[in-house]
């Protein structure tokens, strides 16, 4: 069979493995959690003695996730639901069956999950399996809350108005949370939410679920949810306006380009619920100064990185344009907006028509520089349209136009892609196709991808195809590279033994060809790794690879240095290396990942990386992370000659500092030292969330150069917001 009748057939597998969606029922039909309206008040503190409380019903026991998924979970676990005409109530009793104290990382708000003892509930209004929210605590009373995105994706960036509070006791922690009906989004007159708890208990290394989900999966899959039943329909949330006012202060001097300037500014976020299920996001004058700073990655690739959106504006309903496409084909990437320009301002509006249908309309404005009469404008449209029982089509059109620019006026992607997931959630893909609208129409700026996964608790399989043209041109998307087609399957297998310290292990192996046009292969990866999950949460990965390069392009193998290899060059190496992650539930916490081997030209690369963290719980944390790589080339014809004989050391380390005083005041020291891109960065922060959801921001940023620890950049900057509900 040749590559083509293969790409044909795993085309006519997506689309017919489809239609198992048509007659499966949801896996946790029978798991019903009946919530009643209450008539007395709720105080928040974390005390179950409210009135309310007392006539409220428990659930049933919770079933084990992890280490096993075979039973009922070691710990016990009581919740209680409820709600009133404005809130939804949620008290979550968590008992203890080990001795010690708590496993908290930090009172840092959306804490990671695998590093603290925790409490989370996941709710999905519209009961379609694919998108909802989830709202926990720490046994210390840290919040965490986010979006839940493609069946049990979490995007903790997004954060809005809800209280909590966490009472610990050394036989059982107790947390209680108000959410109001004007934080969500949702049918009023719908019947049946899917819902599911999660608990995390670090001493016994347990994560167990009221829901029974399989341990392959994450606890706050959307398709092991079970019902929420009102008894009688949620309140609507009446007039739902929302006005968040900023006030800023700053100070930057930039030595690079001799400017220093002072600025105080005004700006304004509204969120206005249209419907109960659909809003309107608008901002005038926005400023995302406060918004941390990325951690930075050593380049050895010949593309571009991909850094998250951080900005709260684009979040809410972010997948509807941000995750269109694959990680590495993107038609939209909200990171391009507000790059070169500062933004005037922007709607957006996104959520849900009914259960059935999503649209997403985003339209920014940006400010005119020396070449533009009005600025450029980021355009988007995307809609989805449920099919089956949890699949989806959507299509989506970005345009970005430059107002007087007359040798680019515009950049217009169409994109439409599928997405299948099953109902017990073990099959999963998607089929996506981006149309760059040029005036000289060819196939060579069209992209078309697809792939098809299968996941049990033993084995995983799955195969990727990728064809991009070479004239694909996604301005405000994120695709790094084009011009080539790629075949990428893979497999792996997990043993579970009966007893022991290892939870599991096993083999995995994965290919990834790379063709030209015409089906020449220009590139390959061969990678096997064998995977090992210790009962205490460590995990040790040891793998080796191979690779085969045709440079399409001219590249500098050190991404540092500026001397380049010529375009049409071959290359083949071999390399190896292992992962460690220590087990979480330690006050100590380390990391390490090695490789060592082959490089570009017949070269050596050694790459040494770490992480150590330390914790005084719950206050303070401290962590080192460093990255250390040693290319090393010798005589060889296709080196230009300033690379021959030579090596290079580049570094990338620096600390980061967590100070939570209480979970409402937090303080981060992050410094960075990039010997790649001869930079120094030092960043303090300080945020403190006076009332909820408003916080006052102080923000210190100094970049230097690396070499001769000489400033380029300092800014400060001083931002008071407020939430206010009209």
């Amino acid at each position: 069979m040749n590559i083509k009748q293969i790409k044909t057939s795993f085309f006519l597998a997506v689309f017919c493995l489809s239609y198992v969606n048509i007659i499966a029922q949801k896996a946790n039909e029978s798991m019903v959690y009946s919530l009643k309206k209450i008539s007395g008040p709720v105080k928040v503190d974390g005390f179950p003695d409210d009135k309310g409380w007392k006539e409220i019903q428990p659930t049933s026991r919770f079933y084990a996730v992890l280490p096993m998924d075979t039973g009922f979970a070691k710990v016990y676990t009581e919740v209680k639901m409820c709600f009133d005409d404005k809130n939804l109530y949620l008290l979550a009793i968590n008992y203890e069956k080990s001795e010690g104290p708590y496993m908290v990382e930090s009172l840092r708000r959306d804490f990671s999950f695998g590093k603290n003892d925790n409490f989370l509930l996941f709710i999905d209004p519209f009961n379609d399996q694919t998108n909802g929210f989830t709202f926990g605590s720490n046994a210390m009373g840290a919040q965490w809350d986010g979006l839940l995105y493609d069946g049990g994706k979490a995007d903790l960036s997004w954060d809005n108005k809800w209280t909590s509070a966490v009472q610990s006791e050394p036989d059982k922690w107790t947390l209680e949370m108000a959410i109001p009906f004007t934080t969500l989004r949702y049918k009023p007159n719908a019947d049946k939410w899917g819902v599911n708890f999660s608990r995390l208990d670090m001493k016994t290394t347990e994560k167990s679920a009221w829901a029974p989900v399989p341990r392959q999966f994450p606890t706050a899959s959307l398709a092991y949810t079970g019902y929420l039943q009102w008894t009688e329909p949620p309140p609507s949330p009446g007039t739902n306006i929302s006005l968040i006012p900023f006030s800023l202060g700053s100070y930057s001097n930039n030595k690079v380009n001799q400017k220093e300037k002072s600025n105080v500014a005004l700006g304004l976020d509204a969120k206005v619920a249209i419907t109960s299920s659909m809003n309107l996001d608008l901002t005038l004058n926005p400023d995302f100064s406060q918004v941390e700073v990325d951690v930075q990655q050593t380049n050895l690739d010949r593309f571009e990185l991909f850094f998250p959106e951080r900005r709260q504006f684009f979040i809410e309903n972010g997948d509807l344009f941000n995750n269109f496409g694959y990680n590495n084909l993107r038609p939209f990437f909200s990171r391009r907006i507000g790059l070169q320009n500062k933004i005037v301002g922007g709607a957006r509006l996104s959520g849900k028509l009914n259960k059935n249908w999503r649209l997403g309309v985003l339209n920014m404005q940006m400010q005119a520089n020396e070449t533009e009469t009005t600025g450029t404008n980021f355009a988007v449209f995307a809609l989805q349209r449920k099919v089956f029982q949890r699949s989806n089509i959507g299509v989506i059109l970005v345009n970005r136009e430059r107002f007087g620019d007359e040798t680019n006026q515009a950049n217009r992607n169409i994109g439409v892609e599928y997405n299948l997931a099953s109902a017990n959630n073990f099959w999963r893909g998607k089929v996506f196709y981006l149309n760059t609208l040029s005036a000289n129409k060819t196939n060579k700026d069209q992209l078309l991808a697809a792939d098809i996964q299968y996941t049990n608790k033993n084995i995983t399989y799955g195969m990727k195809w990728e064809d991009v043209g070479n004239q694909v041109n996604a301005e405000t998307g994120f695709v790094p590279r084009t011009g080539y087609k790629r075949l990428n399957p893979g497999v792996g297998y997990l043993f579970f033994p009966k007893s022991g310290k290892v939870l599991s292990h096993g083999p995995a192996l994965e290919f990834s060809s790379y063709f030209n046009e015409n089906f020449k292969q220009i590139e390959n990866e061969h990678v096997a790794i064998y995977k090992i999950n210790f009962l205490s949460r460590a995990d040790l990965f040891i793998w080796t690879a191979t690779n085969k390069v045709k440079l399409l392009a001219r590249f500098d193998p050190t991404n540092y240095a500026g001397h380049f290899l010529k375009e049409g060059t071959i290359h083949q190496w071999y390399s190896r290396g292992f992962d460690f992650t220590s087990k979480p539930q330690s006050l100590v916490t380390y990391r390490v990942s090695t490789r060592q081997g082959g490089y570009y030209a017949n070269g050596k690369r050694v790459r040494l990386e770490g992480e150590f963290g330390y914790r005084i719980q719950p206050y303070f944390s401290i962590s080192l992370r460093a990255s250390y790589n040693n290319l090393s080339f010798f005589e060889d014809e296709r080196l230009p000659e300033k690379l021959r004989n030579n090596q290079f050391n580049l570094w990338l380390a620096g600390p980061r500092f967590d100070l939570t005083l209480t979970n409402k005041l937090f303080i981060t020291y992050f410094f960075q030292y990039n010997k790649q891109i001869d930079n120094i960065n030092s960043n303090f922060r300080l945020q403190w969330r006076y009332s909820p959801a408003s916080d006052l921001y102080f923000v210190y940023t100094d970049n230097y150069y690396a070499n001769a620890f000489q400033l380029k950049q300092r800014q400060f900057v001083l931002k008071f917001n407020y939430w206010w509900n009209l």
